[in-house]
């Protein structure tokens, strides 16, 4: 696996449309409103994978270094993926509600 390249700029959710920010302490890849996120990346932030598919949200795990971390599952191509949760932050925090819905109802 390659290095980590760090990209933290905001775009446009391709699930629900919110402009998302860039955030605060680490790279933001899933949108704070829908938690969906995109097939982009082969290794963090090489934007390589020519797959393209929405990731959905489908359960959160902890993980006792990083914490709450959100699984997602490529609609397209069914890899998973787990993505630190953003929930002590001051913009755009992830949704508690959809985040403690995963936690009870995974898929």
């Amino acid at each position: 696996m390659a290095a980590f390249i760090r990209r933290n700029e905001p775009f446009t959710c391709a699930h629900c449309g919110l402009h998302v920010s860039p955030a605060e302490r680490t790279c933001r890849n899933h949108c704070p409103r829908c938690l969906y996120s995109m097939h982009v990346d082969v290794s963090p932030g090489d934007r390589a994978n020519i797959c393209g598919g929405l990731m959905e949200p489908v359960r959160v795990e902890y993980h006792s270094k990083k914490g709450y971390q959100i699984v997602h599952r490529c609609t397209r191509c069914g890899v998973e993926t787990r993505n630190i949760a953003l929930i002590d932050v001051a913009v755009q925090p992830d949704n508690l509600d959809r985040l403690y819905d995963l936690m009870r109802n995974p898929r």
